[in-house]
């Protein structure tokens, strides 16, 4: 996942963006760069490695900008490098352009610009759309905005972009689809980031855009948002809830580490006002207001990716034990690129920790055209899978920097337990006993993870027992199958 850092205003734009894209380190790039303005020109300094390479190459003497673009990459098209490194330029270097995504029919875009005599820096996809930029912009004579929407409207793929013209220095472009990005709204200044983390310190006034909505930023005369049709959108400001020390490492060496050891408070709020043990009930907000049609459900399809699609097969031993109700299981990749049979009668239920994987997205596209009902199992408040399902629950387990998941793994378990607990007392398949019993056992489960965290220094032991082994292999049977399953993404996922 590539990151992205935008900003215009008053401030100094290099440390801002350098921040920035600290902040997003934990999305997993090889390469970092930034685009400045100066009235002589745009600079541009990029650099495979760490962001501290970058700043590194730039030095202390970096330019006095008021307004810049920041990224960091994660290769697509073409190899790691610094040619590959974003930003890129178009070929008369007017043009900017930092990309998040994958632009699907870029090497029939780029014969065709090569014929009208573009020449190509890199390897990059993203080179070719900043091209295509400069082309429609140069023959129809247009703005920014306007050449961006008409390239646009003739890509095929997935996009978060930001772009800067030199000529016109006090206005920013970006635009979304199947790519998260989120303007902030300051005093006389406003950012465009991957995700709210490196705007927090400076606002918490965000506009999270839509698929296929194009945001232009100007410095004087504020922002406007549209469609690509052209037509101006209502946007919504939302306040986020967000503390800049939860982006901080707390003590901890690793955020990773952090968040393993937040997991009792984390599994604690994600319970908060779901259950009573003493009272015996469970009640799930977004589930309450649709138990219709969950109750009268031909059946549950999950659809997920990653650690997400692991918590989703668990969720199937939950329901169908608990709830008695037919469960799919569906990688939210395949589900999209065939034809499934999908009914009025079904609940499609997504689970993704950020709100927005791309695939996910796209499956819960697909079943709302078919009708389904659609519940969404989420981190993020405001995401896009929060905004597009009919309803949902959010797991409350705080931002997760981390690479790895972790306290957002457990925090959807408990989601979805709630939720099989709750439909299948509803449905009547749950004897009281086993109910009461499963309660108390839920109010003691922070307790219970908190005497699991004491054996740190064991686990630590065995990790250096084990550390030299070539090969690991996870067993489990029943729920301790998709929990394998999970194990084995994590080594491989942090050991590579």
């Amino acid at each position: 996942m590539c990151g992205i850092v935008g900003y215009i205003g008053q401030r100094d734009a290099y440390p801002l963006i350098i921040k920035g894209l600290k902040r997003l380190e934990y999305r997993g790039y090889d390469s970092a760069g930034v685009a400045l303005y100066e009235e002589d020109g745009v600079i541009v300094k990029k650099k495979q490695g760490k962001v501290s390479d970058l700043e590194n190459l730039v030095g202390t003497k970096y330019p006095n900008s008021k307004v810049g673009i920041g990224h960091t990459r994660w290769a697509t098209h073409g190899v790691p490098s610094d040619r590959n490194s974003h930003p890129h330029t178009s070929n008369n270097d007017k043009l900017s352009i930092i990309h998040n995504g994958i632009i699907e029919n870029y090497a029939t875009i780029k014969v065709a610009l090569a014929e009208l005599g573009h020449n190509f820096r890199s390897e990059t996809d993203t080179e070719v759309l900043v091209n295509l930029i400069e082309e429609i912009q140069n023959q129809g004579q247009l703005t920014l905005e306007e050449a961006v929407r008409e390239a646009l409207s003739k890509v095929v793929g997935a996009y978060a972009i930001v772009v800067y013209d030199k000529d016109h220095p006090d206005v920013l472009v970006g635009a979304r689809k199947s790519s998260p990005l989120v303007l902030g709204i300051g005093d006389d200044e406003y950012f465009l980031a991957s995700d709210a983390s490196p705007i927090i310190k400076y606002t918490n006034k965000v506009v999270y855009l839509n698929d296929e909505e194009i945001v232009t930023v100007n410095r004087k005369e504020g922002f406007v948002v549209k469609n690509i049709k052209n037509e101006v959108q209502k946007v919504k400001i939302q306040e986020l809830d967000l503390k800049l020390e939860e982006l901080e490492k707390g003590g901890y060496d690793h955020f990773m580490l952090k968040e393993i050891f937040q997991q009792p408070v984390t599994v604690a709020e994600s319970m908060r006002g779901r259950i009573n043990a003493e009272d015996g009930w469970v009640t799930v907000g977004g589930m309450q207001d649709h138990m219709d049609q969950f109750m009268n459900a031909s059946r549950i399809i999950f659809v997920a990716c990653g650690t997400s699609w692991h918590s989703a097969l668990i969720g199937e031993y939950l329901f169908e034990e608990l709830a008695r109700v037919p469960v799919e299981v569906e990688y939210a990749s395949e589900f999209r690129y065939r034809d499934p049979i999908i009914s009025e009668k079904d609940v499609i239920i997504a689970l993704s920790q950020s709100g927005e994987t791309a695939d996910t997205l796209a499956a819960l596209t697909l079943a709302k055209e078919k009708g389904a009902l659609t519940y969404g199992i989420v981190n993020v408040v405001g995401s896009s899978i929060a905004r597009i399902t009919d309803c949902g629950s959010y797991i409350h387990a705080g931002p997760e920097i981390g690479v790895a998941s972790t306290k957002a793994f457990t925090s959807q378990l408990v989601i979805l337990t709630l939720m099989a607990l709750n439909l299948g007392k509803q449905r009547g398949k749950i004897p009281q006993t086993k109910y009461r019993d499963l309660l108390v056992s839920l109010e003691t489960l922070p307790s219970k993870i908190e005497k699991a965290l004491e054996l740190n220094e064991k686990i630590k032991y065995i990790a250096t027992e084990i550390k030299d082994s070539q090969h690991a292999l996870y067993l489990g049977r029943g729920y301790n199958f998709p929990a394998a399953l999970e194990g084995a993404l994590k080594l491989k996922e942090i050991s590579y």
